[in-house]
């Protein structure tokens, strides 16, 4: 059976961090929180417990995981090269929701990189997470904390859903802060490039690299070898099918409308991703709303999205469907990359 440890993140308590810490060091897989997301955790250099990771999420071998140190010195022994604006970068994210992508060390084990010949590594800021890396003394390989492709979790109780009976302990810190994965920049090219849009917005990476790059879209399906997590086409998605509406907030409200009209038409049940600004025009269609918290403030949405995507699944609905953010804050780029690729219908436009 799977342990459920509550873990207070204001004063995580040193019995319950070093059971955690004994376990990875023993080959064990711990859930944790992080202030993105739950991370699914097993020792970084132990190939067995990597295993472990892959089978409990059915997660394809190509899909490289992030590995989490406790301060930036602890890479030093998993890569090969450090470019001169990782001291710059970690200064300014470090710890923080920042994944930098380097040249790995022959320690590292391929189930970490999907055989590349580079290593994601990220140093959180979350205090369970930096008590448990400092109680265990290894790097941590950690995923997010569900079954692959599923929408991440960011409560225990998710983790718990997804993996129950397959993982040794859940530390359960409460429900985490930011509520989206980090920002993935491969700084193995040049330009460096960003991979995954993530907590640290565009602006922020732009004042210390100002010429990164962003990649224009997620790998290709069926890509081997992924230079980093979480860019399949297809992920963070719900059971339920998810039906994404883009255009300005006029056009796909309307388009919205009419979409529970026909649906329920055909006797189907519709849930709707709502943002607090669209309530009272969505009231009275006949479907069920989930609060995704004001559009203007996509620190909530973003720390809401996947919560709302498991509710809609609790539902039982025939489908779920959103529109898609259309402010430009931090956040609101890592948000509209989430919901496109948790949609699982073709996806309506606004062509004006």
């Amino acid at each position: 059976m799977t342990e459920v440890l509550q873990v207070d993140p204001t004063d995580p308590k040193r019995e319950s961090i070093a059971r955690a810490a004994e376990c990875l060091r023993g080959g064990g897989l711990v859930a944790f929180p992080t202030e993105t997301v739950y991370g699914l955790g097993a020792h970084a250099l132990d190939r067995r417990a990597l295993q472990r990771v892959f089978a409990a999420k059915e997660r394809p071998a190509h899909d490289p995981l992030i590995v989490h140190v406790a301060v930036i010195d602890d890479i030093e022994p998993l890569v090969i090269d450090i470019p001169r604006i990782v001291p710059e970068l970690a200064a300014r994210f470090w710890p923080g929701p920042l994944t930098m992508v380097l040249r790995r060390s022959e320690r590292v084990p391929d189930e970490v990189t999907a055989g590349l010949d580079t290593v994601a590594i990220r140093v959180p800021s979350h205090p369970i997470a930096q008590a448990l890396l400092r109680s265990a003394q290894l790097a941590i390989a950690a995923p997010s904390a569900n079954r692959f492709s599923r929408p991440s979790p960011t409560r225990a109780a998710h983790v718990l859903a997804d993996l129950a009976d397959r993982i040794d302990m859940i530390l359960d810190g409460g429900p985490t802060t930011v509520g989206l994965e980090s920002t993935v920049v491969d700084l193995t090219q040049q330009p460096p490039m960003v991979l995954r849009p993530g907590a640290i917005d565009a602006d922020a990476l732009r004042a210390v690299i100002p010429e990164v790059a962003f990649r224009s879209g997620p790998a290709a399906a069926g890509t081997v070898g992924l230079p980093a997590p979480g860019m399949l086409p297809k992920h963070y998605a719900p059971a339920t099918p998810l039906m994404l509406f883009e255009g300005t907030r006029a056009s796909t409200i309307d388009a919205i409308g009419q979409t529970v009209r026909l649906r329920r038409e055909h006797g189907q049940s519709v849930a709707i991703l709502a943002f607090r600004d669209d309530v009272e025009q969505l009231r009275g269609l006949g479907a069920q709303l989930l609060d995704l918290g004001n559009e203007n403030d996509p620190l909530t949405v973003a720390s809401r999205l996947y919560a709302a995507l498991r509710e809609g699944d609790e539902l039982g609905v025939d489908v779920i469907l959103v529109r898609n953010i259309t402010t430009d804050r931090p956040l609101s780029m890592a948000i509209q990359d989430r919901l496109r690729r948790a949609a699982t219908q073709p996806t309506p436009s606004d062509q004006a």
